[in-house]
């Protein structure tokens, strides 16, 4: 699985790119306090590939990056590793997390 870094996610998120899917991994309460901007919410679990696959219709060789809270947190490898599994050829993990996007300054999006 590739890794992406911190400045690189913030720049795919802030460039709007199409074409990719942010997944955070963790549970809906973590979600609601706080995301990287423009994350799906699809927490980790046995089911896991099918709500993703449910919830975004994703082609298999879509971008998909996943994370977690952060770079001790293996939330996010067990989900990329099960969609890499389940055919998924370009799965990204973000490894620096929550914890890594707010050391570097950056918002969260906003909760509702």
């Amino acid at each position: 699985m590739k890794v992406i870094t911190t400045a690189e996610l913030k720049q795919k998120v802030d460039g709007g790119t199409n074409g990719f899917y942010l997944v955070d991994v963790l549970a809906p309460a973590s979600f609601v306090a706080r995301h990287v901007p423009g994350a799906l919410n699809i927490p980790k679990g046995g089911d896991f590939v099918e709500r993703f696959a449910a919830a975004t219709a994703a082609p298999k060789d879509a971008e998909v990056i996943v994370y977690c809270s952060s770079d001790t947190c293996m939330a996010s490898v067990a989900s990329g590793e099960a969609l890499e599994a389940a055919g998924y050829t370009s799965v990204v993990h973000y490894k620096d997390g929550l914890a890594g996007w707010q050391n570097a300054g950056y918002a969260f999006a906003p909760t509702t």
